[in-house]
């Protein structure tokens, strides 16, 4: 049987928000820090016409708009309104004389002047009636404990034995498609969670963050308040403490996740104080890269793949000698050294859990040592082409669903309605000879409605 690919689709900030209902969009813009993310992460050209719209009060021709760019540069106004039109940033409004102009959202107006300007209420309580905090954290121990925490999510992804999570985080994993759970059997890594560890951690987190946020409200959670809790810590300052007074048992339940994720350090469950992470202030901030590490940077090559099938990997990383392991036989492992073997066996039972053999030849790749790179091409061809072989072992027979017509009393009959389900792109196989044919099961009502009409015509 055909294992389906799956191809991992990380949406950015304005793909997500595009999908939000107009209500929920009008009260996330109520948050100052929320405009401010927002506007960050628009296009410059499209940045310029906020700021120059921001301290109008009266809508603007959408002519007028138009006369800011140049002929050539249509195509890049077009997807500058689309934006900010999707986005509910700006509005349209009917003009005396009956010309339609653009005005900026009211709500999203005001707040982003106070985001500029300055004014209104403090983002967040000030912890200064705390008094100082006795266990505060630099940045340096900030930035260990960010990167302990996710990769504990990651070692539990590969498999690792010591590495143990919540059951709400296990069941995200499950629900966002990284992971499978089979009844009896504990979860193992699927195709597009191999993808997503081949991410950097900033996008790892943010799409780890958006398949959180989908299912938010399930919890009982309320969307606008944690997206606006999101973006206020992305503007946080590193190796501060903020207070958790004022905050609803939504945001203290959230606190904790987040905690598990690594974004926020929190002594104790009951503590009254917090300090943020590099994580949590790169996540919405359009930055690429957090705290490096060597399964960020490709650069930083650590394996040699010989034509033998041996696979050298020059690492103490426990998490880059677990993804080996998905789809190696580990042999030998010294205290900077791993030695593994690509066999026919390891790469088809990481085929069976859902890694394709692309991905295992991209990560071995992006990941070679710079002796590998000054070779062309990278890889030795015996070692790609025959896991590419592993796999087509696999797919030899592919399983396809469909309805079965037979016993027509002609060939013109046949070759008719084999016509109709080519044109219409539902025809899954033929047989011209033994006058049979299959199309889909969604194809087949109405091949059959035609069929009917030609034998009433007839």
């Amino acid at each position: 049987m055909k294992l389906e690919k799956v191809h991992l689709k990380c949406k950015n900030l304005h793909e997500f928000l595009r999908e939000l209902s107009p209500a929920v969009l009008d009260r996330l813009y109520n948050h100052p820090a929320t405009c401010l993310a927002v506007f960050r992460e628009l296009p410059p050209l499209t940045r310029n016409y906020v700021m120059r719209m921001l301290f109008l009060d009266q809508p603007l021709p959408q002519a007028a708009v138009a006369f800011w760019v140049k002929k050539e540069n249509h195509r890049e106004h077009e997807e500058g309104t689309n934006i900010l039109t999707g986005l509910r940033l700006w509005h349209t409004q009917l003009l005396p004389g009956g010309l339609q102009g653009f005005i900026l959202n009211p709500v999203f107006r005001e707040n982003l002047r106070i985001a500029l300007l300055g004014g209104g209420k403090a983002w967040a309580d000030d912890t200064s009636q705390l008094g100082p905090d006795k266990h505060a954290r630099d940045v340096p121990s900030l930035d260990k404990y960010a990167m302990e925490r996710w990769e504990v999510i990651l070692h539990f992804m590969v498999g690792s034995p010591s590495a143990a999570v919540s059951q709400d985080l296990a069941q995200l994993l499950t629900q966002a498609g990284l992971m499978k759970s089979e009844a009896g059997e504990p979860p193992c890594i699927t195709s597009a969670g191999f993808q997503f560890l081949l991410l950097d951690t900033a996008s790892q987190l943010w799409y780890f963050m958006l398949q959180y946020l989908q299912t938010a409200e399930s919890r009982g959670m309320d969307l606008v308040e944690i997206l606006s809790f999101l973006f206020q810590l992305s503007f946080s300052t590193l190796g501060k403490d903020y207070s958790v007074e004022g905050m609803s048992d939504s945001l203290l339940t959230f606190l904790q996740h987040l905690r598990e994720f690594g974004l926020v350090f929190q002594r104790k469950r009951k503590s009254r104080r917090y300090y943020p992470t590099r994580l949590a202030i790169n996540l919405a901030s359009g930055v690429t890269s957090t705290v490096s590490t060597s399964a960020d940077n490709p650069n930083q090559g650590f394996i040699v793949v010989e034509t033998n099938y041996r696979v050298y990997a020059y690492t103490e990383s426990e998490l880059q000698i677990a993804l080996v392991a998905l789809f190696s036989e580990m042999l030998y492992r010294f205290p900077n050294l791993v030695v593994a073997q690509l066999t026919r066996e390891s790469v088809q039972q990481a085929i069976a859990n859902g890694i394709t053999a692309d991905q295992i030849i991209h990560f071995l790749r992006t990941r070679a040592h710079p002796v590998m790179l000054k070779q062309t091409p990278v890889l030795p061809p015996t070692i790609t082409d025959q896991v590419r072989l592993w796999e087509l072992e696999r797919d030899r027979l592919r399983f396809t669903e469909g309805v079965l017509y037979n016993q027509f009393l002609s060939q013109v009959d046949f070759e008719l309605l084999r016509n109709y389900a080519r044109d219409l792109g539902v025809l899954v196989w033929e047989n011209a000879p033994k006058r049979l044919m299959v199309v889909t099961p969604a194809g087949h009502a109405d091949v059959k409605r035609f069929w009917k009409r030609q034998k009433h015509s007839s």
